[in-house]
């Protein structure tokens, strides 16, 4: 938890965006990685083996239940530790418009985003969603154009 959890915070806010679903989603990514860790078999760096098991454990979550019509803004409670109150205002409303170009986009592109916002690298990517580095690449290129004409739209 101490060297993941912020990382797996992220990959929850980017799947859910009601602060209760998104403490909720890393519950059950963290207990799944519990149940999960004495199958760890090595064939994988540790890091690509818990973002898999946090990605399948959204996947589940995200598609067991309709997901609810609350306002985006709702989901940008990260702080930021900016001395100014003009700072934070608008780096919240920079984090609000990219979670919410981030949410508007397919699932799929939703999902290679977050890991690779969360540095992780192509064959990392590929392996965890189990596509070829060079599918990766791809889905990972059109995901960022996605996001980016999202953006310019908002």
């Amino acid at each position: 938890m101490h060297e993941y959890g912020p990382s797996l915070r992220r990959v929850a806010s980017a799947w859910e965006r009601d602060p209760a679903a998104q403490e909720d989603l890393l519950q059950e990514i963290l207990l799944a990685l519990w149940r999960a860790l004495p199958r760890f078999r090595g064939e994988a760096s540790e890091r690509t083996f818990v973002f898999r098991v946090a990605m399948n454990r959204a996947l589940t979550h995200r598609f067991r239940r309709p997901p609810r019509g609350e306002p985006l803004d709702r989901a940008s409670h990260v702080f930021d530790s900016r001395p100014t109150p003009e700072a934070e205002a608008t780096a919240s409303e920079q984090r609000a418009s990219l979670l919410a170009a981030l949410q508007a986009l397919p699932l799929a592109m939703r999902q290679i985003l977050a890991l690779s916002l969360e540095g992780l690298s192509g064959a990392e990517i590929a392996h965890i969603l189990g596509i070829t580095e060079n599918n990766a690449a791809v889905r990972l290129n059109r995901a960022r154009r996605a996001l980016q004409e999202a953006l310019h739209r908002t």
